[in-house]
């Protein structure tokens, strides 16, 4: 599986010859490569190393959003989670709880990916998570899935936030965007294969004595399990223990990529961990504003994904199999905008442009999506919306890649960042209630809200890092410079 999808991605990211390290590889890197040389093997890192951590986290976004194909699979009524507890119904409570330990542990999770390395750190979590989805198939009821579902977050916490500081570690900053969107272009692909896989394991009803939806959890628990066993060889470390990774590259050419990196924005090296230095990033407003925008866009995200299928057979009239597999075509358009703006970020070194763009996608989308009286039209609205929420979760990613320095402020703005992106889910699998059915409105204006303030954070932080680059150019400041990465020369892309 793996293999099939480096060879339809491999030539997605063949434009690293316009690097912007480019011009100085050939006579300041002592390693000696040629730029044919240099191809070839950040090729061969994307191949390895973007679609390992792509096709874990495709799976991954599939265990955790399977629970809407699930629902109107029949373990709504089984278990009935339409009851309502107060406010909010047994469903809701049952995706919320997840991401009470889901946020909670990511903080410490990039310092333990950094202490124990990926290979290790990674594969354990997805094999224990892949265990928990199978449990997920034999629960009895509600209560029990809601604790698995917190065990679930548990496992689950380590891998996203890992997975961006990894990526960033690799990549000069103008290289990191096309990146991000392939492995996030994988993530979407199996958002828009999950209901079609969905509705073919429904089928498997009464097989053994289990349900239609059971078989849901238990065959993709199965999968994410193997994978996460073929993961312990085909994941790779960070640069400098890159040459330990199982047949992968040699100690000049991982040295080849440290130098690059330190060319580019001179934090390859690791200084040693402190709690107080792991902290002091908080103190940076930026990295707060990158977190909400990802909380926005998280928000409609999740929204999404655990309603979508619910919102087409309520709202729009579809029957359950068609809701299931209508879910597909949305989902691969976003993954064809997604790499899209993703490459026209790093080619024209811009990226709140391409988060504008796609939160106006949003904000076209859910107007129709809500209001117009034609399924059809209203469905038209899905593609817009999904296309653009799904497409600026790379962007926001490289966004803030881009804009800080330093090993230990990447690793605390990965965390947060991806905390941020669980409290998003938090309120995407609030806004949309059943007893607002079937038009969802207050979860419309919900989602329009949240475009519209990462439009107004993202016009702020272009005002501040126009006047800081300026500043900088001027030789008053130096920016986003410190005594553990002492670099000259920074600027902020906006």
């Amino acid at each position: 599986m793996v293999q099939d999808i480096e060879k339809s991605h491999a030539g997605m990211m063949e434009d690293v010859e316009h690097s912007p390290t480019k011009a100085s590889t050939d006579d300041e890197f002592a390693s000696g490569f040629t730029p044919e040389e240099q191809r070839k093997l950040i090729h061969r890192i994307d191949r390895r190393l973007v679609v390992t951590v792509g096709v874990l986290y495709c799976i991954s976004l599939m265990d955790r959003t399977n629970l809407s194909a699930a629902a109107i699979a029949g373990m709504n009524k089984e278990l009935k989670l339409t009851a309502l507890m107060g406010s909010v119904t047994r469903y809701s409570v049952v995706t919320l709880v997840f991401f009470t330990t889901y946020i909670v542990f990511q903080p410490p999770a990039t310092v333990i990916v950094r202490k124990l390395g990926p290979r290790s750190f990674l594969a354990t979590i997805v094999v224990a998570w892949g265990a928990v989805m199978i449990g997920m198939g034999f629960v009895k009821t509600w209560q029990e899935l809601a604790a698995l579902r917190v065990v679930l977050g548990i496992c689950e916490a380590g891998f996203f936030p890992s997975c961006v500081y990894l990526l960033s570690t690799w990549y000069t900053r103008y290289d990191v965007g096309k990146r991000y969107s392939v492995f996030y272009v994988l993530g979407s692909l199996a958002s828009a294969c999950a209901g079609i896989l969905a509705y073919g394991l429904m089928q498997m009803n009464g097989l053994q004595g289990y349900t239609g939806w059971r078989w849901i959890f238990i065959i993709e628990g199965t999968l994410t399990c193997a994978l996460g066993i073929a993961a312990w060889w085909l994941l790779v470390d960070f640069p400098e223990r890159a040459h330990t990774s199982w047949k992968f590259i040699n100690e000049r050419e991982a040295k080849f990529i440290i130098d690059r990196v330190n060319k580019d924005r001179g934090d390859a090296n690791v200084e040693p961990f402190t709690l107080a230095k792991f902290l002091r990033a908080g103190l940076d407003l930026k990295i707060w504003a990158y977190a909400m925008i990802f909380f926005d866009t998280t928000c409609v995200t999740y929204a999404l994904a655990y309603f979508l299928p619910i919102i087409l057979q309520e709202n729009m009239g579809f029957s359950v199999g068609a809701a299931q597999c209508l879910v597909a075509p949305p989902y691969a358009l976003a993954a064809i905008v997604m790499f899209a703006t993703g490459y026209i970020g790093d080619k024209y070194k811009i990226r709140g442009p391409i988060i504008c763009f796609n939160m106006l996608l949003c904000l076209i989308g859910l107007p129709i999506m809500g209001f117009h009286k034609s399924p059809g039209v209203r469905y038209f609205g899905v593609f817009l919306t999904t296309a653009g929420a799904n497409s600026n979760v790379p962007a926001t990613m490289a966004y803030q890649a881009n804009n800080i320095r330093g090993q230990w402020k990447r690793a605390f703005c990965s965390a947060t960042l991806v905390g941020f992106g669980g409290i998003g889910g938090i309120a995407g699998g609030l806004i949309f209630r059943f007893q607002d059915a079937p038009e969802y409105h207050p979860g419309l204006y919900a989602c329009i809200a949240c475009c519209l303030l990462t439009l107004i954070i993202v016009g702020l932080t272009t005002i501040v890092f126009v006047r800081q680059n300026g500043r900088a150019a001027r030789g008053e400041i130096e920016l986003e410079d410190s005594d553990e990465d002492h670099q000259k020369g920074f600027r902020y892309t906006y």
